[in-house]
């Protein structure tokens, strides 16, 4: 019986494996080479779209509320207040936190009552950079406050951080905190942050926007009375603005070579700024009507006043361009209206609001004014004294 004989297996030898280990070593570090390039990118690739991000925002932040300067505000209220290489302050009737007003641009509920309505003499504010207090007097629609706020964009340097070359851009309403916008912001060069455009006539009649030099900032409206008779000529140059350049880079947060940088540039117009309000709607309404509070307890023991008014003369005849009644509320002894209540839109005979939420024992007076397509109010007509039980 032949038996058979298994043949020896030849294994690598010590050479074979030191090349396997060496090629092996090639492909782990050209993989490794592989991702790292790969993860670079990724981040880099995130960098640019937080910083076009970051970037972005702030022009549309910026945009949103230029393009509403001068919106609402009444004809003796400046639209620009004031203009600076890094800053610039107007007015404008951007937001309102009562329901049923279709005056402001945008309604917002939860904004604060200091922050929907014209600053007062009473309660001025430091413009950014300067010494200037505003406003110098006070601009009211009527017997009431005006609805146009004052807004503020002003680029600061970034205090938090070592370098001098770093800025945040800031907005403020009127004088509420201010609120950070966008942060890693620098300078293009020796670009000013903002750059403005003006309509110029030559001797020929012909219009054309040229930008205002250097030497020309800033600018302030000083005339207390916007169209005032001594708003003109020189001091009435600001009127003459009717867009703003924004430029500015944005940058990664890093230092060294890992520092990155884009350029951003935006023209924006400002399509209400030299524009006067037009009376279209004739006369002022004719509200006779005296209203009548009444104060009830209800069944949850909450306390609720009545108001109840006719509707005014030429609502349904005569001009018939009454589009709202506007209400009031104060507290006795104050004789301070403040700001409206609410509004109601016309379209009845007999008008009917309740207001809750009073406090027991304490004395109020409401005031209603009938308002036209203008908008232009009648007299405040005014309640009893209203003691709630």
């Amino acid at each position: 019986m032949t038996q058979l004989r298994l043949r020896p297996r030849r294994g690598l030898t010590l050479i074979e494996m030191m090349m396997s280990l060496v090629i092996f070593s090639f492909v782990v570090a050209g993989a490794v080479l592989l991702l790292r390039s790969e993860s670079r990118s990724f981040s880099l690739g995130s960098e640019r779209v937080a910083m076009y991000q970051n970037g972005r925002f702030a022009l549309n932040e910026m945009e949103k509320d230029l393009r509403t300067s001068g919106a609402g505000a009444p004809d003796m209220q400046p639209q620009l207040i004031y203009i600076a290489d890094s800053v610039i302050v107007f007015n404008a009737n951007y937001w309102t936190n009562t329901a049923g007003d279709v005056e402001a641009v945008y309604y917002n509920p939860d904004a604060p009552d200091s922050a929907v309505a014209a600053l007062r003499t009473t309660s001025k504010i430091t413009l950014p950079h300067t010494a200037i207090q505003y406003p110098d007097t006070n601009y009211r629609v009527g017997a009431t406050n005006s609805p146009s706020e004052t807004i503020s964009f002003y680029f600061a340097r970034d205090t938090s951080t070592t370098r001098t070359d770093d800025w945040i851009l800031w907005r403020r309403v009127n004088n509420l905190a201010p609120e950070i916008v966008s942060t890693n912001i620098a300078r293009v060069d020796s670009t000013p942050f903002f750059r403005y455009f003006r309509v110029s006539s030559t001797a020929g009649g012909i219009q054309s926007m040229n930008q205002l030099t250097a030497a020309q900032l800033p600018i302030r409206h000083t005339v207390p009375v916007h169209l005032s008779i001594a708003d003109t000529g020189a001091l009435a140059l600001i009127d003459s603005v009717r867009a703003v350049r924004v430029t500015f880079s944005v940058s990664n947060g890093k230092t060294g070579a890992e520092e990155r940088f884009r350029t951003l540039s935006r023209l924006i117009r400002m399509p209400n700024a030299g524009l006067a309000n037009q009376k279209t709607c004739g006369d002022a309404p004719i509200f006779s009507a005296t209203p009548l509070g009444v104060a009830n307890i209800e069944p949850d023991s909450s306390r609720r006043v009545r108001v109840g008014f006719v509707r005014s003369v030429d609502e349904a005849t005569g001009e018939r361009d009454v589009e709202r009644y506007v209400i009031w509320r104060r507290m006795s002894p104050s004789t301070d209206w403040g700001d409206p209540l609410v509004t109601i839109p016309a379209g009845d005979t007999l008008y009917v609001y309740d207001d809750f939420g009073l406090v027991p024992g304490e004395t109020y007076r409401y005031a209603v004014a009938a308002q036209d397509c203008t908008p232009t109010l009648s007299g405040l007509r005014e309640t009893a004294d209203i003691v709630i039980p």
